[in-house]
């Protein structure tokens, strides 16, 4: 479970605030929401490690699909750089880290690839994850396995995408055994190309990755639950136009939530 007591303590939090549901559907940015959100998102997800640690010199990755990906140039990735990182949520977290650790000297990957199924991953694993030896790892990953086989261009099963996520998982851990790893739910908004269709197999393929990381002693990042908050306050074309991939409020909100689960020391 993410810890949820540090929300308005930690250096990346911000200051509590009251909502009024239409003051801020009438503003521009729902930023301020983030801890709220959080802390409901949390309730009743437990993990057997609450937060992933980075030390001075430490390497971070962030792998996964177009969500991770962003945009990314991925002709010739540098650590630590936007243009290798994308726009993103995985940007938006590196840049705080960076930001608010100067003295950590620390070196943060990207590698999400758009279009990736968990067995595309596996194909890049070697070059992509291993060689970087990351301190954490963190992967979100399955969005992809049950859309591609929903528009019938992978014949993919639910249990095919945990068999394939457990062997990654196992590889990654017999190769690095020291790595921390931190799992991120796949999610899906009720919008844009989510429809009926997706349901209740999508729900599968959500409780696969975090078996997964129950099994691995991984953190887990429950972004699911914290878009079903998020739209409380938003409708979900708000935070992921399509329903897949978010927009500069579910990034931000993404890349909030999931420095909750690092602490750098």
């Amino acid at each position: 479970m993410v810890d949820s007591s540090n929300y308005t303590s930690s250096k990346f939090a911000m200051p509590k605030l009251k909502f009024s549901r239409r003051k801020l559907l009438a503003t521009a940015s729902l930023a301020g929401l983030a801890p709220v959100i959080a802390n409901q998102a949390t309730a009743g997800h437990h993990s057997k490690k609450a937060k992933a640690t980075l030390k001075k010199g430490g390497v971070m990755l962030f792998q996964g699909d177009s969500i991770t990906d962003a945009g990314r140039n991925k002709k010739d990735p540098k650590p630590n750089q936007q243009k290798s990182f994308g726009k993103g949520y995985a940007w938006m977290a590196a840049s705080q880290l960076l930001i608010s650790e100067p003295n950590h000297k620390l070196t943060l990957h990207n590698r999400g690839i758009s279009g990736n199924k968990v067995h595309q991953l596996a194909g890049r694993w070697e070059k992509d994850c291993l060689e970087l030896k990351p301190d954490v790892l963190s992967i979100l990953i399955g969005v992809n396995d049950i859309w591609h086989g929903l528009n019938g261009k992978y014949d993919g099963t639910v249990k095919t995408y945990e068999d394939d996520f457990n062997a990654l998982l196992v590889r990654t851990k017999s190769a690095l055994p020291k790595t921390q790893l931190v799992i991120c739910e796949p999610f899906a908004l009720k919008c844009g190309a989510v429809n009926d269709k997706w349901f209740p197999e999508f729900d599968k393929y959500r409780a696969a990755a975090k078996k997964m990381a129950q099994v691995h002693q991984a953190v887990f990042v429950p972004f699911q639950s914290m878009f079903d908050e998020a739209v409380k306050y938003a409708p979900p074309n708000h935070w992921a136009g399509d329903g897949v991939h978010p927009s500069p409020h579910g990034a931000s909100l993404m890349a909030h939530f999931l420095l909750h689960s690092i602490q750098v020391s």
